[in-house]
């Protein structure tokens, strides 16, 4: 039986498409992992949320976008009054950049290079993420110091509505 041309391009054309859709798959599915920890989390002590996003530059960083309570007795809005440096203690804690820099590794599940700022405390350190949960609603950050992760702490946060 002989197999019209347009038929073997059909044929050829649908190989082609399988191929790639069997090659790129693993890397799509990388993406909607990495991707899987954008959006709204509340703090574990439940007085802020931090908004993560995926930046231009491919790594993901997070913002405060709530607070429980954002002024301060006066109504002034609380500022970051424990920074270190002077000229960035006057700037309002909503809207303050906390998470930077974070780039997926595929291998460990997790969101790693990046720091986490602690306001309360002025302080910058290394950070790591991880989803807690299979459900993706219960997210594990560790802070450490001196590229130590055993010199670290863990807050759980929980993904906001």
């Amino acid at each position: 039986m002989l197999i019209s041309n347009n038929s073997s391009r059909k044929i050829l054309r649908l190989i082609l498409l399988l191929g790639i859709v069997m090659f790129t798959r693993p890397f799509l599915n990388a993406q909607t992992v990495a991707n899987d920890i954008r959006g709204t989390w509340l703090v574990d002590e439940k007085d802020a949320h931090i908004k993560i996003y995926l930046a231009k530059n491919g790594k993901y960083y997070g913002k405060i976008v709530w607070l429980n309570e954002p002024n301060e007795k006066d109504g002034t809005p609380k500022i970051d009054d424990e920074n270190p440096n002077p000229k960035l203690q006057s700037r309002p804690l909503l809207g303050l950049l906390m998470l930077k820099g974070f780039s997926f590794n595929e291998q460990a599940k997790e969101w790693s290079g990046g720091t986490i700022y602690d306001s309360r405390a002025g302080k910058t350190y290394d950070a790591y993420m991880k989803f807690a949960d299979e459900n993706k609603t219960t997210l594990k950050l560790t802070g450490y110091i001196m590229g130590i992760r055993q010199f670290g702490k863990t807050t759980t946060w929980t993904r906001a509505n």
